[in-house]
């Protein structure tokens, strides 16, 4: 595969997919667009993404309002999910943590990865 078709072009940004383990360089830090900034205190670094950039700043808008509504990860998951099953149908996934691995499978604009201050956020939708 080219290396051009390995990236992932989304609006604005390029995400490159990182499935593999590996340490975070600065190249992979990319902050959401200008157009949709991160709220006061909130770093949010998008890791990889295949999803339009209204979709992924409502996916960190809605795990900003998760973290401040749960304090446990898998809680924080579960809202989010819901909130995206409610919105954009059935059948979303979410993983909320700061240290787990993945490799998924997901429909095709339906996938973000990015970081909420310390915690990653790993939202798709399949099946």
């Amino acid at each position: 595969m080219s290396e051009e078709a390995k990236r992932i072009r989304v609006g604005a940004l390029i995400a490159k997919p990182s499935f593999e383990d590996r340490k975070p360089s600065s190249e992979d830090r990319k902050p959401l667009s200008a157009a949709s900034p991160s709220p006061v205190g909130k770093k949010v670094i998008i890791k990889s993404a295949d999803m339009k950039d209204d979709m992924q700043k409502e996916a960190v808008d809605i795990a900003i309002t998760a973290f401040e509504k749960h304090n446990v990860e898998k809680d924080v998951a579960e809202y989010i999910k819901k909130e995206f099953d409610k919105k954009h149908g059935p059948t979303w996934h979410c993983i909320v943590g700061k240290n787990f691995g993945s490799y998924v499978t997901h429909e095709t604009n339906h996938f973000v990865y990015f970081y909420l201050d310390s915690k990653g956020v790993l939202l798709f939708k399949s099946g």
